[in-house]
């Protein structure tokens, strides 16, 4: 078996594996709250921002969708691996170290909750590595984790609101309906985005060929996913003014700052692919006169629907397949001509083009113009 696939099945047996007891343990949380009318209310509420969120992220992602299991693998890492391990250790820590409940909410959990987080990111690195292309991608498949761990410690969040375990709320529905408005309506992007520094980190730990550019970025991603979230659970601690003042003059200008870090490094991948593409189709890997039908998101729509026009749900699907392929092929050789390619770069490089040749004869594009580029 090649190595590709070795570390593809490890990553899927290890990760589905911890996803299982991850889920279990949740399981035993949840029965030890009581299961009620209250745990499904807690589950509809905590909801409400995930499709949102779920939308930005995926719209982040359109120029190189990554694969939807490995996607749905981080959002359950985060709402059952990332859960379970944050309890666990926090309540370890807890117990060994002494720590007051400011301490622990200050320090033990941030410590905790980005750690258990990011070792997700970890083990893309490690056994899907081919999967992570720069720092969009590490975004993305944090936002995943942050999302699915977010979902899970709001509905334990809205319990403890609702039967006053908290203690900072009066409890019964107006607790619950506090908790939900602070966690679900004004800050759900608070664990997304502070998961967003690891994936940085990660992001620019692929696209470097020093080692010690790798291990720093990694490691500075940590750090400052853990001083945000600290800076954050701490403003709590100091009241409703404290946390005001830590929102509006923190957390929404770094939001602001990792958005726009976003949106410039996914515009940015429309000039990376199109000089990658141009040099592979030099090489003559791909056609020249389908890169721009490939690389703008509008011109790829048409392609789309002209091929849905021509062939049906079949032809629309055969676009779809191809310009995937000549995407990843993109990828793949921007990151061989800046010295970073995976591995497997030749066997993957082969079957993108064997992809690309296979599809190609039967495509035509709207009118055989090339859109300008």
């Amino acid at each position: 078996m090649p190595a590709s696939r070795r570390d593809s099945a490890a990553f899927t047996v290890v990760v589905t594996v911890l996803v299982v007891l991850g889920a279990l343990a949740m399981l035993l949380v949840f029965l030890a709250a009581g299961a009620s009318r209250v745990t499904l209310l807690a589950v509809v509420l905590a909801a409400v921002p995930v499709g949102p969120l779920l939308a930005v992220f995926l719209w982040l992602d359109r120029y190189e969708p990554e694969p939807k299991r490995l996607l749905v693998a981080g959002l359950l890492w985060g709402a059952c691996v990332a859960t379970a391990a944050a309890i666990l250790l926090g309540s370890v820590g807890d117990v060994l170290a002494g720590f007051s409940q400011e301490a622990s909410l200050a320090v033990v959990a941030p410590v905790t909750e980005e750690a258990s987080k990011g070792v997700f990111l970890l083990l893309l690195l490690w056994w899907r590595r081919a999967e992570l292309d720069g720092v969009l991608d590490g975004i993305v498949y944090a936002g995943m984790v942050g999302i699915g761990f977010a979902f899970t410690e709001n509905v334990l969040y809205l319990l403890a609101a609702y039967d006053g375990t908290d203690l900072t709320g009066p409890g019964g529905v107006q607790g619950i309906t506090a908790t939900f408005v602070v966690r679900c309506l004004v800050s759900p992007f608070a664990h997304p985005l502070f998961t967003a520094f690891i994936g940085i980190g990660i992001g620019i730990a692929v696209s470097s060929r020093s080692r010690g550019v790798r291990v720093l970025a990694t490691l500075g991603g940590y750090a400052v996913a853990v001083l945000t979230h600290g800076l954050w659970n701490g403003s709590t601690v100091l009241g409703f003014a404290g946390f005001g003042i830590v929102y509006v003059v923190l957390i929404l200008p770094t939001l602001a700052g990792v958005a726009l870090l976003a949106v410039w490094t996914r515009r940015t991948e429309a000039r990376v692919l199109t000089l990658a593409l141009d040099d592979a189709a030099r090489r003559d890997l791909v056609p020249a006169t389908d890169i721009g039908w490939v690389v703008d998101l509008g011109a790829r729509r048409r392609a789309r629907s002209y091929a849905r026009q021509q062939g049906g749900a079949a032809g629309a699907r055969a676009m779809a397949d191809y310009q995937q392929a000549v995407i990843e092929l993109g990828f793949l050789h921007h990151r061989l001509l800046r010295g970073t390619a995976p591995r497997d770069w030749q066997a993957r490089g082969a079957d993108h083009v064997a992809r690309i040749r296979a599809l190609r004869p039967a495509l035509s594009f709207p009118g055989q113009v090339v859109p300008a580029r």
